[in-house]
């Protein structure tokens, strides 16, 4: 097949401990999925069903193990912001999933950050509108190589942390997920059939906050061997 134009190479995620790569096809991502973040945005915790965004494929940052990788302050905003988030790595398609079958279509995990134009999102929100500006720009999802969940199993529980510049600013479990991984799968594959090379940003504990040029920001997810996440702004 020819093309008017060259094609945009596809974007991937290196696998940890190995030469391959994972191909991205989509970014989910979860909003408020644990109770005490729903409440410093001024929500509402309760269990309502969970609701989703999406960021295009090229907003992913691979950041390659034991480096940190330079990301740019977005233009249009005054108020740029980290969450840091498990992120889950879809390797077998299916839809309508049921809770119980959903770790089976899981290829994998990561530890991301949920970059945020956070005045723009608020803005558009109070407006009825959609989050777009404010949450799917470029290089606004940062992430780690991937773990295969043979390896790493699949966590229930585990401490997820975020610093800035070496000073804690988010700490969780993601055992407090408000919709655990499975339900997650499941909720959502009843609205899209999932793919392999689907990403899904399970959410963000408390403690989010801005960050501006020249800081470091270090996040991770402890005992599923995920690794650390660091990237500088710039």
């Amino acid at each position: 097949m020819s093309y008017v134009i060259p094609p945009a190479p596809i974007a991937s995620v290196p696998v940890a401990d190995s030469t391959d790569s994972f191909p991205v096809r989509r970014v989910y991502c979860v909003g408020r999925n644990y109770a005490a973040h729903a409440r410093e945005m001024g929500a509402d915790p309760e269990r309502d069903p969970p609701f989703f965004f999406c960021k295009p494929a090229d907003a992913v940052v691979a950041v390659a193990e034991g480096s940190t990788a330079n990301v740019a302050y977005p233009s249009e905003t005054a108020n740029y912001q980290h969450e840091v988030e498990l992120v889950v790595a879809i390797g077998k398609r299916g839809g309508n999933i049921a809770v119980g079958s959903a770790n089976a279509h899981v290829w994998g995990y990561a530890v991301g950050f949920d970059m945020t134009r956070r005045d723009l999102q608020f803005a558009l929100r109070d407006k009825g509108r959609p989050w777009e500006l404010g949450k799917a720009f470029d290089q606004s999802a940062p992430i780690t190589p991937i773990v295969p969940a043979s390896r790493s199993g699949h966590p229930t529980a585990g401490r997820i942390w975020l610093s800035v510049n070496g000073e804690l600013k988010q700490e969780g479990d993601i055992g407090d997920l408000i919709w655990s991984v499975p339900e997650t799968i499941a909720h959502l594959s009843m609205y899209f059939e999932l793919f392999p090379g689907d990403l899904i940003f399970t959410g963000t504990p408390e403690g989010v906050g801005p960050v501006v040029k020249g800081d470091i920001v270090n996040g991770g997810v402890e005992g599923a061997g995920l690794g650390e996440l660091s990237i500088r702004i710039v």
